[in-house]
């Protein structure tokens, strides 16, 4: 089966990042012809450092939003990155979403922390204090956003639909897609039951922001996803 395994990004210094990525979030990196490969062992996506790019700001009217990596204890994550000097927000249940955090990259590129729980339901002992951001880390999701989701699920119809998730007060609503075999629990894609099911799932998830009608700009960075 095809998987989505990495997304690629044109950045000002790959080498520099995927140390970042490396020390920080416990990435395993590689130089791979001129670019630089991160990422955790397993069947998630990598993040694909591509050279020539700047560090420029990162505006919500770009395609690219951000990277989501789930994690079974955000709390001590985030105690961890604060203790390496890295700024990141304080932990918050979103909605009937997830307990997630965020922080961004030395480029300047988001990244969401989602716990695989919602707070409140994380097992006792669910991460390790002497792994980095606890343990069991992964690239839980690669964001995009769209004006037009009914193309997005046309263009992507080779993938399942796993969740929607409506986020209407703020403007959005949230679609995830993957190459799986797998059915949530609920049937109902919009279930709240699913969505601590999701952030388990060891594969990486094609996220869209969709923002109806929105007008959207490329994101210079975004270089398109890598499917093996």
């Amino acid at each position: 089966m095809k998987r989505l395994s990495g997304v690629r990004l044109k950045v000002e210094d790959p080498a520099g990042l995927a140390g970042f990525y490396a020390k920080v979030f416990g990435m395993e990196i590689r130089e791979e012809g001129g670019a630089w490969r991160a990422g955790y062992a397993g069947e998630d996506a990598d993040l694909i450092l591509l050279p020539g790019g700047r560090a420029l700001p990162h505006s919500r009217e770009e395609r690219f939003w951000k990277i989501g990596i789930c994690l079974p204890d955000l709390d001590i994550a985030c105690d961890q990155l604060r203790r390496a000097g890295v700024e990141v927000s304080a932990p918050h249940q979103f909605r009937d979403i997830g307990y997630m955090a965020h922080l961004h990259d030395p480029e300047g590129f988001a990244i969401e922390l989602l716990q695989h729980d919602f707070l409140g339901n994380r097992p006792e002992g669910a991460g390790d204090p002497a792994r980095r951001l606890g343990g069991g880390a992964h690239v839980g999701q690669v964001t995009l956003r769209t004006g037009r989701i009914a193309a997005e699920l046309e263009q992507h119809a080779d993938m399942k639909l796993l969740s929607v998730q409506d986020v209407a007060e703020f403007g959005f609503d949230l679609y995830f897609l993957a190459y799986t075999d797998e059915t949530p629990p609920e049937a109902d894609l919009k279930a709240v039951a699913n969505r601590e099911w999701l952030w388990r799932r060891p594969y990486t998830t094609l996220e869209f922001q969709h923002i109806a009608g929105a007008q959207l700009r490329g994101s210079p960075a975004f270089q398109g996803l890598e499917i093996s």
